[in-house]
């Protein structure tokens, strides 16, 4: 009996550290995920604060709290679903719908560019107090919609880095990534649109320090989501291109990888910078590749007949 007992309790030892290997494993497969697609994480912390600037004070974290929910919902309900799908029975159309998604990123990263050098984006300087009470609803409607893009986006590469893993394992990273990414994307969102307040707060206070932090956060806010607005416009160009010609060699056409692999190749052997000088020549080739290709797909749609008056996303 005594010995029955010890057997079962090595084969319970077993199964527990088999499943916390699982579990690491797991862990590791979502944040090497994660990390692929960092690029349009950034470029969705970037975006999504536009969407509230104008808004009242005290319904701000409540917008961003609908739209992060509009984002989870996407995320596990549409784009999960159809992601394991097409892994599972047609994994070229992964392939294809990840440049078609990269292409998008190009395109809005060009099209901002485009908008920033003729100052034409009006629209977007107008406080949404003054549009009217619907302007909650298309806030959060066309961030939603915005999302989804990107939503699909992160996704379909994360799905990309661990397409080798079995069916239910590639299900349980991607929800693990999906909440991840929603977590942070949207947390890190609530403290960019509610710094001003907290430093409103700290300027309020009597400590001559705080009033000094307080201030500070305050007039420095509009610079921080500029740059924000830039970051997440050069990953836009970054990701897309690169998810461009990773995409074409995937598909059997090499020749635009192989350059960008021999570039990086004539300067990684280079001691202590060579990683760095690799990594900033494929950033900046990916840059530029998805800046051009960006401005084609402008110029394609301005030859396109016009259906509305509807804007690109962002």
């Amino acid at each position: 009996m005594a010995g029955g007992l010890v057997g079962l309790l090595d084969d319970v030892a077993a199964l527990a550290k088999l499943a916390a290997a699982s579990i690491d494993d797991v862990g590791a497969a979502a944040s090497r995920a994660s990390m692929k697609a960092a690029g349009v994480v950034i470029d969705d912390t970037a975006v999504t604060p536009t969407y509230v600037q104008g808004l009242a004070a005290k319904r701000e974290l409540p917008i961003i709290k609908r739209i992060a929910t509009g984002s989870i919902r996407n995320k596990l309900l549409f784009i999960l679903p159809a992601a394991l799908v097409l892994s599972e029975f047609a994994p070229t159309f992964v392939e294809i719908i990840l440049i078609l998604g990269g292409s998008f990123l190009c395109y809005e990263g060009a099209h901002k560019i485009v908008h920033a050098i003729k100052h034409d984006d009006h629209d977007h300087d107008v406080p949404a107090v003054v549009k009217g009470p619907d302007a909650e609803e298309a806030t959060v409607a066309g961030a939603i919609r915005t999302d989804f893009i990107l939503s699909a986006e992160i996704m379909v590469i994360s799905l990309k880095e661990v397409i080798d893993e079995g069916f239910v394992a590639r299900g349980i990273i991607l929800v693990v990534v999906a909440v991840f990414i929603t977590v942070v994307v949207y947390g890190l969102v609530a403290l960019i649109v509610k710094m001003d307040d907290i430093g409103l707060s700290m300027a309020e206070r009597d400590s001559a320090s705080a009033q000094k932090v307080g201030r500070g956060l305050v007039t420095g806010m509009p610079k921080v989501l500029t740059w924000l607005s830039i970051v997440g416009t050069a990953a836009m160009l970054w990701v897309g291109g690169h998810i461009l010609f990773v995409g074409a060699d995937e598909l059997g056409w090499h020749w635009p990888y192989s350059l960008v692999h021999d570039a990086e190749r004539a300067v990684q052997d280079i001691a202590n910078i060579g990683g760095v000088l690799s990594w900033l020549i494929n950033t900046t080739i990916s840059a530029v590749i998805g800046l051009v290709w960006g401005v084609i797909l402008i110029g394609i749609a301005a030859l396109m007949p016009a259906r509305g008056t509807s804007e690109p996303t962002h």
